[in-house]
């Protein structure tokens, strides 16, 4: 698997990307951030997300323009499972949006509130519901499943792997905070409930439970 300039250029992109993604909203981060800023951490959250997004549009740009050669295709009945793969994970997608509140994810409750809580949920409280019955974590799943179900260069791969690892680290860099946030309830939560794979949950319908 040979690996040209351009494809070493754009992996280091999202390793510095991911890197940089993770820090900004790592506690030692954010702790700095709010004893620095004052009132001025409800902003945070909107300065988080805008900074990931303008560095992350000319991310994407630049890995679509590499136009190499594809190792693996989902090609014949392999295509029945790609497309499966992307229904589950829109599917992780919407149901996992509706536990959580957009005007939170984006920061704006947050500046409206003067607050800084690590739940997306405007609720101040732990409530378990829908999808994260299942699984902890849809988003970060159905972010796994979605890059892995395309066409495969030696690059893409390479950048699957990067993201994949990113996605695992950050379900564990947020769910730190909400053991902050929400102490032994979350704690109990995890021990009940499985981070990505839905295993617990699939043991027990084996179970009858």
């Amino acid at each position: 698997m040979e690996i040209s300039v351009k494809c070493f250029y754009a992996v280091l992109g999202w390793v510095l990307w991911c890197t940089l993604h993770s820090a900004l909203i790592s506690t030692t981060v954010t702790d700095f951030a709010k004893k620095k800023l004052g009132g001025g951490f409800r902003f945070y959250r909107l300065f988080y997300n805008v900074v990931s997004l303008v560095t992350l549009i000319p991310l994407v740009y630049y890995s679509h323009t590499l136009r190499e050669a594809p190792i693996f295709r989902w090609e014949g009945s392999l295509g029945i499972v790609q497309v499966f793969l992307l229904a589950v994970s829109v599917y992780l997608f919407v149901a996992g949006g509706k536990h959580y509140s957009w005007a939170r994810f984006w920061g704006l409750s947050q500046i409206k509130a003067g607050g800084a809580g690590s739940s997306l949920d405007d609720s101040s409280t732990f409530v378990v519901s829908g999808i994260h019955r299942i699984i902890r974590h849809p988003w970060y799943l159905g972010g796994i499943l979605i890059v892995w179900a395309q066409d495969m260069s030696a690059s893409t791969i390479l950048i699957n792997m990067v993201i994949s690892v990113y996605f695992m680290i950050g379900a564990v860099l947020e769910e730190r905070k909400l053991v902050i946030e929400f102490g032994e309830k979350y704690r109990e939560y995890q021990r009940s409930v499985s981070m990505l794979f839905p295993w617990r949950w699939l043991k027990a319908r084996i179970e009858g439970g």
